[in-house]
This record gives structure tokens, sequence and C-alpha cells, in this order.
């Protein structure tokens, strides 16, 4: 069982670390995210100004928009994405010594994914509210 948590063990630690001895890599805790909420933003203003309903949940509920949806979430959030992914690999191979791919992912989907839908939701509700 501990080698199932191990990569989760690992990537809290490293998000939860505050010394670390490279700095530059470590902003990309901030820098990523922003990133990704700036895109998030400028979708979630259009899907508001279109009547579209919330990204999320029409990519759960719309099956024959999910297709379309997701390219076009793709579209906007994959260049943070793979940002995210190099980033790591170059902080994992600093001070790990290693690339841990699975770490990667997760730490991609954190700093971009799950930013990119938050505020994609958020600034759709605020906005609509005001209609």
């Amino acid at each position: 069982m501990h080698e199932l948590l191990e990569p989760f063990v690992r990537t809290w630690a490293d998000i939860t670390n505050g010394s670390h001895r490279h700095v530059p890599l470590a902003f990309r805790f901030i820098l990523q995210p922003c990133v990704a909420a700036f895109f998030a933003w400028r979708a979630g203003r259009q899907d508001a100004r279109e009547g579209r309903p919330l990204y999320f949940w029409g990519l759960l509920t719309d099956s024959a928009h999910r297709p379309d949806a997701l390219r076009e979430g793709w579209k906007h959030i994959g260049k943070v994405f793979s940002l995210a992914i190099v980033m790591d690999c170059v902080y994992q191979l600093i001070e790990l010594r290693w690339i841990y791919i699975g770490e990667a992912l997760m730490i991609a989907t954190l700093l971009a994914v799950l930013p990119y839908l938050v505020v994609r939701g958020l600034v759709h509700r605020v906005l609509r509210s005001r209609k």
C-alpha cells in the first residue's frame, strides 16, 4: 500500500515544502495558476456573453457537445499544462535526479487544469448573475 501512496506523499511534500532551493522553479506554483486563471477568465466571460452553460457542468452532462468543449478547453489550457509538466520535470531532475511522470502529471493538473475549471466557473456565475 505504501508504494501506491508514495507519489502522492512526494507530491504533497513538494507542494508544501517552503524551503525550495530553486526559487525560479518554485515560482511555477504562482505563475502557472495565474496564467490558467487568465485564460479561464476570458473563456468564462465569453461563456456568459453567449449564454452557454457552466463549462464543467456541460462537460459532465452534455455528451453531444463534450468533444467540442474538451477541444476548446484544451486549446486554452494545453500550453500551460505542457509547460507545467516540463517545469516539473526540470525541477525533479535538479532536485531528485529522476523524473516521476505521475508526479509531473499531478502537479500540472493542480497548477493548470484545476484553477482553469474553478475560475472559468466562477467568472461565468458572477457575470451571469449580473444580467
